[in-house]
Parts: structure tokens; C-alpha cells; sequence
């Protein structure tokens, strides 16, 4: 049975983690004392819908969360810290924080842990996000308790329309770009001060030419794209926005 224990404290767990080498002990306190934080639960790094969308999506709005008020964002798994390392990288994740919860003791205590025997998983989370002030559990969004992985309202736009239901939901936004550009650095500064987030596609390393001009017709940069219109160059976004 999965519970909304909304108005309670998490769970008094320590995490075990590997960084540089070196084994940390990372408490709940650690985590979420005297802070806001947003958590995001799931079943298991690097499977479908966990690396497409949920983790992703809140990566991407994590500056827009920090604008509105909130200290960090975490993603719990049932998965060994080498496991949610390696996920982590995989999805340049520099946005937020990822805790093994190894042992399931964290989803035991939110009530949250479940059988996943059918696909040889054992015992992991189930889909759920929620809004901790300060340790104490201010709203949860909990997946519907049917067969399967459904995803409806974890995501992280659910949340950020909790946090904020003024928030004004951003188009994604893609700029391909190549280092010492100058009109890419304008480009960036322009969306930077309208508060924008975007994702940067740095030609050579992440990106050819031929890629470029396949998608945008175009051999310059930077060209962007918001909400999947391509926009153009750094003139044509300061026109877009004038």
C-alpha cells in the first residue's frame, strides 16, 4: 500500500556514496535541514523512462526551481552509488543530486518500497516526487498504484507549477555553438538575462557540421532552436525577442 505521508519528517537515514575515490556518509540532515528541496524517486537508473524524461526534465528546469526558491534537487534510487555514479555521468546531470538509496532503507521508510520480481529488479521505489521543507514533507505527487511504470504526475513540471502555479512553462530551447564564438557568447548572454534556460550543442565535440546544416540549413553559429522552431543566428534571436 503506498502512503502520502504528507505533514511528516523523512525518514532518519544515512546514505553511503563513493566521490573522489573515497566513501562519504551522507545523512537525511545532510540532505534537507534548513532547506527547500525538491525529491524526485524512481525505479532504477539508466532504465527507459527514468533516463528519456523524469531525470532530464528536472535537470533542465533546476535553475528555473532555484528561482523559485529551491535549494537542491534530488533523485533517490534503489541502485548502489557506483550504479547512480555512472547514471549520473551518462546524463551530465550537473544539476542535481543523485542518492543511492542501496539498501532501500529511505523508500522502506517512506513507504514507498515495492516488488519488482516480475522484471528480475527486486525490491525498488516506486515513482514518486515530493517538496521537503526543512525535513518536513510539504506535498507528494504519487504515481498511481496500477500494474506497470505509469508516469502522470512526478514529472518535473508538475512540481514547478506547485511551486510556483504563476510560472510560465518554457519552450525548450538548443543553441549549437563552437568555443571563442563571439556571436554565440551574445546569443548565450541574451538568453542568459531573460532568464532563460538552454541547452548548449558545442560543434566538434557533441556536434558536426554536416549535423548542422542538416538540421538548420545553415553552416554558421550559433543557430537555435526554441520549441522546436529553428530561429536562426544571434541577430535573428535578438529579433525574435524585439
Amino acid at each position: 500500500m503506498l502512503n502520502d505521508i504528507t505533514g511528516q519528517t523523512v525518514p532518519n537515514v544515512t546514505f553511503t556514496l563513493r566521490k573522489n575515490d573515497e566513501w562519504q556518509s551522507v545523512t537525511t540532515d545532510d540532505i534537507f535541514k534548513g532547506k527547500t528541496v525538491v525529491v524526485f524517486a524512481l525505479p532504477g537508473a539508466f532504465t527507459p523512462t527514468c533516463s528519456s524524461t523524469h531525470l532530464p526534465r528536472y535537470n533542465e528546469l533546476a535553475s528555473v526551481f532555484k528561482q523559485n526558491g529551491v535549494d537542491d534537487i534530488v533523485c533517490i534510487s534503489v541502485n548502489d552509488t557506483f550504479v547512480m555514479n555512472a547514471w549520473a555521468d551518462s546524463q551530465e546531470a550537473n544539476n542535481i543530486t543523485l542518492i543511492p538509496d542501496g539498501n532501500g532503507d529511505f523508500s522502506e521508510g517512506m513507504g514507498m518500497l515495492v516488488e519488482k520480481k516480475d522484471l528480475g529488479f527486486g525490491k525498488r521505489s516506486w515513482r514518486y516526487s515530493m517538496l521537503v521543507k526543512d525535513g518536513v514533507i510539504d506535498k507528494m505527487f504519487i504515481e498511481a498504484d496500477v500494474p506497470g511504470d505509469p508516469f502522470e504526475v512526478s514529472d518535473a513540471d508538475t512540481m514547478l507549477s506547485y511551486v510556483n502555479p504563476k510560472q510560465v512553462k518554457q519552450d525548450a530551447i538548443s543553441m549549437f555553438t563552437k568555443p571563442n564564438c563571439p556571436f554565440c557568447s551574445k546569443a548565450k548572454a541574451l538568453l542568459t538575462e531573460k532568464g532563460l534556460v538552454f541547452e548548449e550543442i558545442v560543434m566538434g565535440s557533441q556536434a558536426s557540421l554536416t549535423s548542422l546544416k542538416a538540421v538548420s540549413g545553415r553552416d554558421t553559429v550559433p543557430q537555435i532552436f526554441i520549441g522546436g522552431k529553428h530561429i536562426g543566428g544571434s541577430d535573428d534571436l535578438a529579433q525574435y525577442f524585439a
